[in-house]
């Protein structure tokens, strides 16, 4: 569809990259207002609302997802998520990590970009060492690692998707969506807050169209992808330090706007202020938390927006069970702080 667009002088590539941005201002915002964190919706004291938050954005972005596929838009076929050669043993250890890391950090790493935007310099901390972790995950010397781990695989077959199993990708959407409204009805969310908080979990499928279909060009095709922020995180870094030899992607562009999007919202509440860390402790535990993450979520194929928001509804069991131990990990070190007195790190959303 690229070509009928009228781009004469710009590629589908770089067109991305500002149709990244506006999508990452519209999740900045919407995340900001709802204040959207999976850890608030696993430990948080206020945990009902905002799994209602979560349950809603997920619904939508499911059903948006799978109404795209039913309309021919888009297709996961060969995906990454619904892969044939599950790395079971990646997935698990780096879904425990992610989640333990997200626990001691106070948010996960979507969150944290929100609130980096809105001046909070331990979050922008988290978010260089998340990149450098991950980068060098991916890249450089815990790579290795990474592929020792990767090669413990689970045959799963035809069966990589949920789509393929008996219902079809039908049912099972249906099952996803009421198993997230039952949370939404349980919330006691004003309707406002769930109004952005369905905008945004209809990012996601924007995401997926824009750039499974409306950016489609046969001839420079680019990545299948929509909201994620590990691979994201890690090609922002890299542009920013060497933007002359590496071209800005989809994922620099995400990131971009949900910093913009984060600071419009501060700006515009009039809650923007500047945040540092307490004590040498909480900065080293800010730290762990954030290798853990970045590590973990290498491993793992995804992060709580990657594997889970973005993930899921694509119907791959890698996303499922990824956020799944996600959600373990989370759990497991929230009790262990728990049990050393460390409440305060679960007292209060995250901020």
């Amino acid at each position: 569809m690229f070509e009928s667009l009228g781009f004469d002088s710009a590629s589908a590539q770089q067109v991305s990259v500002w149709f990244a941005l506006a999508l990452g201002v519209m999740f900045g915002v919407t995340a900001a207002v709802t204040k959207f964190c999976f850890r608030r919706a696993l430990v948080g004291e206020d945990r009902r609302e905002a799994r209602g938050v979560w349950g809603l954005a997920l619904a939508v972005a499911v059903l948006g997802t799978q109404l795209a596929v039913a309309l021919g838009l888009i297709d996961f076929a060969g995906h990454r998520y619904s892969t044939a050669e599950l790395p079971i043993l990646a997935i698990a250890v780096g879904g425990l990590l992610f989640g333990a890391g997200m626990v001691l950090t106070r948010g996960c790493v979507s969150r944290l970009a929100v609130l980096t935007g809105a001046g909070n310099l331990r979050a922008l901390l988290v978010l260089v060492v998340f990149a450098i972790a991950a980068h060098a995950t991916l890249k450089g010397v815990l790579s290795p690692l990474r592929t020792g781990l990767a090669n413990v695989t689970w045959s799963v077959g035809e069966y990589g998707s949920l789509a393929a199993l008996p219902g079809g990708a039908i049912v099972w959407s249906i099952v996803i969506v009421a198993i997230a409204l039952a949370f939404v009805l349980r919330s006691g969310n004003p309707v406002p807050r769930l109004v952005f908080a369905a905008l945004l979990g209809l990012t996601v499928p924007i995401g997926w169209v824009g750039t499974g279909y409306v950016l489609l060009d046969e001839f420079d095709p680019i990545t299948l992808e929509s909201l994620s922020f590990i691979a994201p995180m890690t090609e922002g870094l890299f542009w920013l330090v060497a933007s002359t030899a590496v071209p800005a992607g989809f994922g620099t562009g995400l990131i971009g706007g949900v910093l913009i999007g984060g600071l419009l919202a501060a700006l515009l509440t009039r809650s923007f202020v500047w945040q540092s860390f307490e004590s040498p402790n909480q900065t080293a535990r800010y730290i762990t938390g954030g290798v853990m993450m970045g590590f973990g979520g290498v491993l793992a194929g995804g992060c709580t927006i990657g594997a889970g928001l973005g993930g899921i509804p694509t119907l791959g069991l890698a996303a499922v069970l990824a956020l799944i131990f996600i959600g373990i990990g989370g759990l497991v070190m929230d009790r262990v702080l728990r049990a050393k007195g460390v409440t305060r790190l679960n007292a209060q959303p995250a901020e």
